[in-house]
C-alpha cells in the first residue's frame, strides 16, 4: 500500500468505521449470520465483494459469535480473464477458497443474439452454479455483494418498467428452495465501497464476458440517482428509508391491507387522511458518523444466550 498522509489515515479509518457500521448494522436487523454458520462469500474480483470479504473477516475476528467464511469465484472462462489474480490475493489473505470453473461464456454467445443483453442469461446461469457450489462446501449461508445503491436501482426499476414497488431483499430464500441467500452491504453507499476499495488497492477485475456491458435501463437508472445525489443532497438517504418505512394502509395494494373492511368505526388509521407527511427524520438515521457505535458494539444482539 502506497504511503498515506496523516489526513488520508484519518478518513480511511473514518470511512472504514462506517462501512463496519453498515455491515453490522444489517447482519444485526436482519439476523444474517448466527452462530456457527458456514458463509460462503461470493468473490467476483470488483470492488463490492472485495470489500464484503475484507469486512467480514474483521467481522470473524471481532464478533461474540463464531461463523467460517470460503470465498467463491466462478471463473466463466472468458477470453483474456487473469485467472491468476484472485488465486494469489486469497492465498495472501489465508482464506479458504475455491476457485469453480464453468464455461458460460460459450453458452451466453451461443444462446445470445449478436447485440442483445447477456446480463439475465449469465446471471441465472451464475445462481445455479454457486447454489450447487454451496451444497458442496456445506454453506449455510450465501453473500452476495450488492450494495445501498444497487437497492435502490431495483427498486426503481420494478416501479418503472415492472409495474410492481420490490427490490433485492437483504436476505431471503434461494431460488432452488435450499439456501439462503443475504446481503451484507445492503447498508453500504456505493460511493463510499469506490473509496474503500481504492484505499486498500484491491485487485479488481472488470466484467469483460460482453465488453464491459451494462444493462441500459440499469444504467440509466443509476445516472439518475447519481444526478440526485449531487444535485439534491440527502434525497438518496430519504428514498432508501422509505423502503424501510412502509405504510401499507396509505398504498394501494388490497392484498396487502384490508382495505374492503375499512367503516366509520374503524378509527384513525396510521395517521389518517395525510397525503404528506410531516418530513420527521427517526432518530436512528440522525445519528452522527463518529458518535455511532462500533461493529463489536452494535452486534452483540447476535452473542448467542
Amino acid at each position: 500500500m502506497s504511503v498515506q498522509t496523516a489526513k488520508q489515515v484519518y478518513n480511511f479509518n473514518k470511512l472504514q468505521k462506517r462501512l463496519r457500521r453498515n455491515v453490522g448494522e444489517a447482519i444485526a436487523d436482519f439476523n444474517m449470520i448466527e452462530d456457527g454458520d458456514r458463509v460462503m462469500v461470493c468473490l467476483s474480483g470488483g470492488k463490492d465483494s472485495y470489500a464484503m470479504l475484507d469486512i467480514l473477516q474483521n467481522l470473524q475476528a471481532h464478533a461474540p459469535i463464531r461463523f467460517e467464511i470460503v470465498a467463491v469465484n466462478l471463473d466463466q472462462k472468458q477470453p483474456g480473464f487473469p485467472e491468476h489474480v484472485l488465486p494469489a490475493y486469497l492465498d495472501g489473505l489465508g482464506v479458504e477458497y475455491k476457485i469453480v470453473e464453468e464455461d458460460t461464456y460459450s453458452i451466453v454467445k451461443d444462446k445470445v443474439p449478436e447485440g442483445k443483453t447477456t446480463c439475465s442469461l449469465c446471471s441465472r446461469l451464475r445462481r445455479g452454479i454457486l447454489y450447487r457450489t454451496a451444497t458442496e462446501l456445506g454453506a449455510t449461508k450465501i453473500a452476495l455483494g450488492h450494495h445501498r445503491d444497487d437497492i435502490l436501482e431495483t427498486l426503481l426499476l420494478n416501479m418503472f418498467y415492472g409495474g410492481t414497488m420490490k427490490s433485492m431483499p437483504p436476505k431471503l430464500v434461494s431460488d432452488d428452495g435450499k439456501h439462503v441467500v443475504i446481503r451484507p452491504l445492503a447498508y453500504a453507499k456505493e460511493k463510499d465501497l469506490v473509496r474503500y476499495a481504492e484505499a486498500r488497492e484491491f485487485p479488481i477485475i472488470p466484467c469483460n464476458l460482453c465488453g464491459s456491458q451494462e444493462n441500459l435501463q440499469r444504467q440509466a437508472i443509476k445516472t439518475m440517482l447519481q444526478d440526485w445525489d449531487k444535485r439534491f443532497p440527502g434525497r438518496i438517504e430519504s428514498m432508501f428509508r422509505s423502503v424501510q418505512n412502509l405504510v401499507p394502509s396509505h398504498l394501494m395494494d388490497h392484498q396487502q391491507f384490508d382495505f374492503k373492511s375499512i367503516n366509520s368505526e374503524s378509527g384513525v388509521i396510521d395517521g389518517g387522511d395525510i397525503g404528506f407527511d410531516k418530513p420527521d427524520v427517526a432518530p436512528r438515521f440522525e445519528q452522527d458518523d463518529d458518535d455511532a457505535p462500533e461493529l463489536g458494539e452494535r452486534l452483540q444482539v447476535l452473542e448467542v444466550k
